[in-house]
């Protein structure tokens, strides 16, 4: 079902339509969670976290509003502001994990904490961009309507964060390779 269709039926009967909502995107938020957090548990946790406070916010939504919700950004919307709430209170850095940039699973652990340090070496807006992007698939323009920030903010963001990520890790000089959405 498309996610139009799906905010259709949550505005319709959010009860009967929230269970769809988990199944359709469960796989994506924890992907993001785990990216954000480095830690199966605390991605586990952040994304039960996402789907609670997307249902509250879901229960005080008009239809007409919930109808107009692009389902994909509004979640990573949500896992990132949890995400930053929890790092905040638990004075960690939001993180990512290896295999969003293709590491062979044989050596996931090493890349795993390789690229996390790396990524914690970004700035903050750098770091959420790529994630955002490279993890989360979002487009440019709805990067820059999760993080509040211009689009061509956004895209610079993404630019130079891959671009130290390459340069830290000695990775080739390609570009993104996805059109600018």
């Amino acid at each position: 079902m498309s996610d139009v269709a799906l905010a259709g039926r949550l505005a319709d009967d959010l009860d009967v339509a929230f269970p769809m909502l988990v199944r359709g995107h469960q796989d994506r938020v924890f992907s993001l969670a785990l990216r954000l957090t480095s830690n199966r548990g605390d991605a586990e946790e952040l994304a039960h976290d996402v789907f609670v406070r997307a249902y509250r916010a879901l229960l005080g939504y008009d239809p007409d509003r919930t109808r107009k919700l692009a389902l994909r950004p509004w979640l990573a919307t949500i896992a990132l502001n949890a995400a930053r709430n929890e790092s905040r209170r638990a004075g960690r850095v939001v993180a990512s994990d290896a295999s969003a940039f293709g590491a062979d699973p044989a050596d996931a652990a090493t890349a795993r904490v390789t690229v996390a340090r790396a990524l914690r070496n970004l700035p903050e807006h750098q770091r959420e961009s790529v994630v955002l992007r490279h993890v989360g698939g979002l487009t440019y323009v709805e990067i820059a309507d999760v993080v509040d920030r211009p689009v061509g903010t956004v895209k610079a963001d993404v630019h130079r964060g891959m671009n130290a990520l390459r340069s830290t890790l000695g990775g080739a000089d390609d570009h993104d390779g996805q059109e600018n959405r």
